[in-house]
């Protein structure tokens, strides 16, 4: 069974794709279903995708298809200023020896904003690259999202070079926790907080790298370290 918020995105999805023959936008759902931000339209969408309702098309931009409806389904997407509809149902394509997948699999789908650099500042946050999932143990509440670590200064962290590194979105954070920082709103980097007074010091977990102070104006919190990701080959 469908939550409301998981009827009202297929149903949504399956109008605008009736009508226009495209899937709508993240930002589209997002008003449609009149949520905070994309991180939640994300977790329905994975939600619709392991239940059968819906599945990505790989390598085309918005490319969502809608496999099945809830049976006599009758109520219509989000008012958007049309007439309601009764869509038909369409047949779904799962084959039928295909055991189901887990609805509860206590994890969460984050976005890949790019790499970040732990060593000279390099820029981050950019177009979203990929998602990957990541346990809800290592989340708890909040916006998050992932980066790549391209460097070695905090390799006595336990950071390394090529890891995937899980930011929890906030712009505060305590002395002595691992954050990214955007220096002079230019550059971005992975390093260890120390607040001097009135100055802030971003420290290495590398004695070859030295520590950059930084009066308090110059440096924006964009997030703190809340776990890591690695990939061996």
């Amino acid at each position: 069974m469908l939550t409301t918020k998981q009827r009202e995105l297929l149903m949504f999805i399956h109008e605008r794709i009736k009508e226009g023959g495209v899937s709508p936008s993240f930002d589209e759902m997002k008003e449609a279903l009149d949520l905070a931000s994309k991180s939640g339209i994300h977790r329905l969408i994975t939600a619709l995708e392991e239940r059968g309702f819906i599945r990505r098309l790989a390598h085309r931009a918005r490319a969502l298809e809608v496999i099945k409806l809830p049976d006599q389904a009758t109520t219509s997407a989000p008012p958007r200023g049309r007439q309601a509809f009764v869509p038909q149902v369409v047949e779904g394509t799962r084959p039928a020896a295909e055991a189901p997948r887990a609805v509860n699999d206590d994890t969460r789908e984050l976005p890949l904003l790019g790499k970040i650099a732990a060593g000279v500042p390099i820029e981050a946050m950019g177009q979203e690259r990929d998602r990957l999932r990541v346990p809800e143990s290592m989340l708890g509440a909040g916006e998050h999202y992932i980066l790549e670590i391209d460097g070695d200064s905090m390799i006595n962290a336990g950071i390394l070079n090529g890891d995937f590194v899980v930011i929890k979105k906030t712009d505060t954070a305590q002395s002595g926790e691992i954050i990214v920082a955007l220096v002079d709103d230019e550059t971005a980097t992975l390093k260890r907080l120390r607040k001097k007074g009135a100055s802030i010091a971003l420290e290495a977990a590398n004695p070859a790298y030295k520590t950059q102070i930084y009066n308090d104006g110059q440096v924006r919190i964009q997030g703190k370290l809340v776990g890591l990701m690695r990939r061996y080959h």
